[in-house]
């Protein structure tokens, strides 16, 4: 498989807060690092209202889909190895990109 590039929606085993092993869940890559690394956001399908979800619905897609309209959640970073991403299910729009972007900056100002 070919290394993700910001804008896709891949499938990990999303690792837990404390650190034990996750379920596969999907995680939207938003910047794609030198070497084999990827910083990668949360995607849930439960309403988080806090200032750092951002809402991904079907008309966000430019590639596939996800089966429910879901949230990317801009707190919920984290740095992966590409060869843990298990595959690749979509691809974000580029505005779609930007606004998660947004909350990511957001996040540290």
């Amino acid at each position: 498989m070919a290394k993700p590039v910001a804008g896709e929606v891949v499938v990990v085993p999303f690792p837990q807060t404390n650190l034990q092993p996750g379920k596969r869940r999907p995680a939207l890559v938003v910047a794609d690092l030198p070497g084999d690394d990827l910083v990668l956001c949360q995607i849930t399908s439960r309403t988080h209202p806090d200032p750092f979800s951002v809402l991904i619905t079907s008309t966000d897609f430019q590639q596939g889909q996800l089966s429910v309209d879901s949230f990317a959640r801009a707190n919920r970073l984290f740095t992966v190895e590409q060869s843990v991403i298990l595959y690749s299910a979509a691809m974000v729009k580029p505005a779609k990109l930007e606004e998660v972007r947004a909350a990511v900056r957001k996040l540290f100002s």
